[in-house]
């Protein structure tokens, strides 16, 4: 009988043993997500599993954009697995963004380039709290509001209350657009000038409100309230 267990294949082709022996860039896609897997289900081995997430999703990058209540939801998966596989994304996106660490985030530039490993995976509108300290430094990322695709909503209480709560120095807005056009919309604006009043009341500094789009030829990848002049 053909067996699908991955203990079961010869040492050389079991993704552990190559990933010691040649590196992770031996690897294929499916075998390192597999190595996550660690076991499959009944008939279907950790690398098969893996391979058919591959498939349906058809890229790597479009995987990333599931949360864990919908990883859990793929065959072969369910919340430990679905959990393994998020937090594996989330390295990356860490990774990313160490870069930063010791670099002011004084530019709309490197506020993009800081946020557009996690926004680039999302397909729905989210709202980020960056808070820095008195030299513009990184100290926190929250997501405070995630939307439909096309809005999100947010409360200045809920953008305030993690600055006020970790006693930072300022903060900056970042928000996606997931039709790819950056512009704002007469609610963006609305919002982020409710946010600016709320912001002077409490003394904290609003650095800046980023919108990110993608990075096409039609427009420019991001736009900045503080950049055209709006905040």
């Amino acid at each position: 009988m053909h067996s699908n267990r991955i203990s079961d294949l010869p040492e050389d082709e079991r993704p552990r043993e190559k990933l010691a022996k040649w590196g992770a860039a031996s690897l294929s896609t499916p075998e390192l997500i597999a190595i996550f897997l660690r076991v499959g289900v009944k008939g279907q081995s950790a690398i098969q599993i893996a391979q058919q997430l591959i498939h349906t999703h058809g890229s790597l990058h479009s995987l990333s954009r599931l949360d864990v209540k919908e990883l859990s939801k793929e065959h072969g998966l369910g919340p430990a697995k679905a959990a393994q596989i998020a937090a594996a994304f989330e390295i990356g996106i860490r990774l990313a963004r160490e870069k930063f660490s010791a670099e002011p985030l004084n530019s709309p530039e490197l506020i993009y380039e800081f946020m557009r490993p996690q926004l680039s995976l999302l397909s729905k509108e989210s709202l980020f709290v960056i808070l820095v300290d008195t030299r513009i430094q990184h100290v926190k990322t929250i997501e405070v509001s995630r939307g439909s695709v096309n809005e999100t909503l947010c409360h200045p209480r809920d953008v305030l209350h993690p600055v006020v709560l970790h006693e930072a120095y300022g903060f900056i807005l970042v928000h996606n657009h997931p039709s790819g056009n950056p512009n704002p919309s007469s609610a963006d604006n609305r919002m982020t000038e409710a946010i600016k009043e709320a912001a002077n009341l409490l003394q904290v500094r609003f650095i800046d409100h980023i919108i990110v789009g993608s990075n096409n030829h039609a427009h420019d990848p991001y736009f900045s309230y503080r950049e055209a002049g709006m905040l």
